[in-house]
């Protein structure tokens, strides 16, 4: 009996997906539980524009980054984070649920970054998101 890679292909997409949402409600949770009297006592503007930024950010890292979305923005931000740090850079969630790793490429095939380099990395996609998400946001 064989089975049609297209089959298998689009399972795996649904799982992944399902994954990604099983996060996102995580998260969601979460934030709920958490309390938000900050941002509902910050009445300005300016406060309410940086807290969204963030919110909008935070979800293009946990997400977007790590799937194979064909977003221009995400594309965008993960060719500047290459460029700039002169390595192709690979964002994978494993299925165990354990957190994000992060692959560059090396000489032998793709390596896990170290803890170091994982924090400067994540650090550096941070500020490249924040700023894109900023000057893309009305």
């Amino acid at each position: 009996m064989t089975i049609n890679p297209a089959l298998v292909k689009n399972v795996l997409k649904t799982y992944d997906r399902q994954l990604i949402n099983g996060r996102r409600l995580a998260r969601l949770s979460r934030y709920l539980h958490r309390g938000v009297a900050e941002e509902a006592q910050s009445g300005s503007r300016e406060a309410k524009r940086r807290s969204l930024v963030q919110r909008v950010a935070r979800e293009i890292i946990e997400n977007l980054i790590t799937s194979d979305s064909n977003n221009p923005l995400v594309e965008e931000i993960k060719q500047t984070l290459s460029r700039e740090l002169n390595t192709e850079l690979v964002f994978h969630y494993p299925p165990t649920g354990e957190e994000m790793k992060i692959f560059a490429q090396g000489k032998e095939g793709p390596q896990e970054l170290s803890q170091e380099q994982k924090e400067l990395v994540l650090g550096k996609l941070w500020e490249l998101t924040l700023n894109k998400v900023n000057e893309t946001m009305l």
